[in-house]
């Protein structure tokens, strides 16, 4: 269970929204938020080390704990599996309450030394919302799915941020031409592990990967495990 983040760090955050739009996830915007909300500003650094990157994380996953919500009380009785995921897209981007505040995040995090932090919050995003729908991988897919959607949901993050329609149609249009192609390439490599003339190469591949096991306890910070085969 995702422990739940200090109530300091939800003022913080609320407090700080405002001035990102102007100052960006800065230590200004930060400093100016800690001034508000009546903190010394060791008080805040003791909940924030990284001032104000730590608000912009936490901005993120509680877009995804929102999105994790929404999705337990959907209805999915008519949908195929690319429209629960597609649906799935959509709900964390009406997660999102101030879009400039995530514009300004998408900036602070192509910063090259934040990249990696970036990167993380995307597979933390696809991971949420593999797991509500229910995936039991346990193996390499348990990775290639969450990679494919994390590449899948930065582009539309890119392509949403761009889209002034009220509407949300053509956000919505283009989520959906990208879980196509991703279906796409899900049958392109079914038809590969049925080709009789690429099967001893399937074979090989899939005993390699065999080795590939998904997280199977919290305790360690890795995104997973490689076990030897007997």
């Amino acid at each position: 269970m995702t422990p739940l983040p200090d109530p300091r760090a939800l003022t913080l955050l609320d407090a700080i929204l405002p001035h990102v739009a102007f100052d960006g996830w800065s230590d200004g915007a930060f400093i100016a938020a800690v001034d508000e909300c009546g903190l010394s500003l060791a008080q805040a650094r003791d909940v924030c080390p990284r001032g104000a990157i730590d608000l912009a994380v936490l901005l993120h996953t509680q877009g995804d704990a929102a999105m994790v919500s929404a999705l337990s009380s959907s209805d999915f009785s008519d949908m195929r599996f690319r429209d629960k995921v597609a649906h799935a897209v959509r709900l964390r981007l009406d997660a999102v309450n101030d879009k400039e505040a995530v514009r300004r995040g998408s900036v602070l995090f192509a910063l090259p030394h934040m990249a990696p932090e970036g990167s993380k919050l995307i597979w933390g995003t696809a991971d949420a919302i593999w797991t509500a729908l229910g995936d039991t991988s346990d193996d390499i897919n348990w990775y290639t799915k969450r990679a494919t959607l994390s590449a899948v949901y930065g582009s539309v993050v890119l392509y949403w941020l761009g889209d002034d329609n009220d509407d949300g149609q053509a956000t919505t249009d283009f989520i959906d031409r990208r879980i196509e192609n991703v279906m796409q390439f899900e049958s392109f490599k079914a038809a590969v592990n049925k080709n009789p003339l690429l099967k001893p190469f399937s074979a090989a591949l899939a005993q390699l990967t065999s080795c590939v096991k998904a997280p199977s306890a919290p305790a360690s910070d890795l995104p997973g495990s490689w076990k030897t085969p007997r």
